[in-house]
């Protein structure tokens, strides 16, 4: 942004320089913005990626519950409309929240937990 004639004053009387302003905006959200939408990704445990079930998503106004499709695939979306980004001079107007899934396996198993996980292979 340049403000033509905003500057200092120029030298041996001479006309004001021109004043330049420069942003730089840091996102520190979970969100990435492009246009009017927002994109996030989402950790969900492996249990529930299967089952399904709800979870609490974190949304550009809040948090709001949803609803988890059993057998949700890794990087799978959904599309949370109007809780995305402000629309520009419309009031009320919100563009659109993208979730993408990811699917965390779990760590540090026991013995039990290894047991029925090769019990639940041998069913496939």
């Amino acid at each position: 942004m340049s403000g033509k004639g905003k500057g200092g004053k120029g030298l041996n009387g001479g006309p004001n320089g021109d004043l330049f302003i420069k942003f730089k905006i840091n996102n520190h959200t979970q969100f990435k913005r492009a246009g009017n939408n927002l994109y996030a990704n989402v950790d969900l445990d492996l249990y529930t990626s299967i089952l399904g079930g709800e979870m609490n998503i974190n949304t550009f106004k809040g948090k709001v519950k949803l609803k988890i499709k059993p057998e949700t695939q890794n990087q799978s979306k959904i599309k949370l409309k109007g809780k995305g980004f402000p629309i520009y001079k419309k009031e009320g107007s919100f563009g659109d929240l993208i979730i993408t899934f990811n699917i965390k396996t779990p760590t540090n198993l026991s013995d039990k937990e290894i047991e029925i996980i090769r019990e639940l292979k041998k069913l496939r």
